[in-house]
């Protein structure tokens, strides 16, 4: 594995520590372990700035918030931006003001929804951002319970997939395919190459855990390019940011910062491209913030 050399942070301006959320900060019960919420209040302290990269979409965050008991104006995380929906949209927190969001064009929607439909793939097509908890769902096969379950879950915001019905979309933030692990890769490698004109992010089910997500975006999406239009925003130098996660869909904002970690739940072939640090159930956000600033 290649580092980068380690500079003196001192000798530099203002700094950025960008964290994915499940399976990073989170722990397996979806809690925050206190010294991880200890190095997040002391970068903000010492003035850096902090923010949160998540595949989860701003519904889906919201709801994760007041369930740990950040929902009020009296009790918040100490993050200063949120990157969600894997790149698609960037807002202020705790004010929640949308600062920038792309999505895909109707007749985008309707060329990927006409491919996936011959592929026989079951996916949803999400509405744009703000209103990305409501979705419309092809599905073609009853053995798929990963794609079942978030249908479920969403099933107040969840209505099926018609010609009529995607035209009142108006476009999507995204077309979310879930497919069976044992398949996912190559599935994911597939639409790579057939939607070479679009943002192809894989990531692993935050659900079961074996399952592949694969997430068809607009070209301008990724976490990446989220963190780079946000540094360019607050001028600040990419090789002062520093990148920790866990997954296929952290990858490129891995590959993009100034010195990048992954927990060590990451899958191996991530562990062999960066440093790795502590799991999610063990402190990795605190280690990495010590050996990004030898505290």
């Amino acid at each position: 594995m290649t580092q980068r050399p380690k500079q003196c942070l001192a000798n530099y301006g203002k700094r950025l520590f960008i964290t994915d959320l499940d399976g990073t900060l989170l722990n397996d019960h979806r809690q925050i372990a206190p010294e991880n919420l200890a190095a997040l209040t002391r970068m903000r302290r010492a003035g850096i700035t902090v923010a949160l990269a998540t595949g989860r979409s701003n519904y889906s965050l919201a709801m994760l918030m007041e369930k740990l008991g950040y929902d009020g104006p009296e009790s918040v995380l100490p993050v200063d931006y949120i990157i969600f929906s894997t790149g698609a949209g960037v807002m202020d927190y705790p004010g929640g003001r949308i600062m920038r969001s792309v999505s895909l064009a109707l007749e985008d929607v309707l060329s990927i929804s006409s491919v996936l439909e011959q592929l026989g793939l079951d996916y949803m097509a999400h509405m744009p951002v703000p209103d990305t908890a409501h979705f419309l769902y092809s599905q073609h096969h009853q053995e798929n319970p990963d794609f079942l379950r978030r249908l479920d879950i969403y099933k107040s915001y969840a209505a099926p997939l018609t010609p009529a019905a995607l035209a009142a979309f108006g476009g999507a933030t995204e077309v979310l395919c879930i497919v069976p692990g044992e398949c996912g890769h190559e599935i994911a490698a597939r639409l790579t190459e057939i939607f070479k004109q679009f943002s192809v992010i894989k990531a692993t089910s935050p659900l079961d855990g074996k399952s592949l997500w694969i997430e068809i975006f607009a070209p301008a999406v990724s976490k990446s390019q989220a963190a780079r239009w946000l540094v360019e925003e607050l001028s600040i130098k990419p090789e002062m940011v520093c990148a920790v996660g866990n997954d296929y869909n952290d990858e490129d904002l891995l590959h993009w910062a100034g010195e990048s970690f992954v927990v060590a739940n990451s899958p191996q072939v991530l562990q062999t491209q960066f440093q790795t640090v502590a799991s999610n159930n063990h402190g990795g956000i605190a280690e990495a913030v010590a050996r990004w600033l030898a505290w």
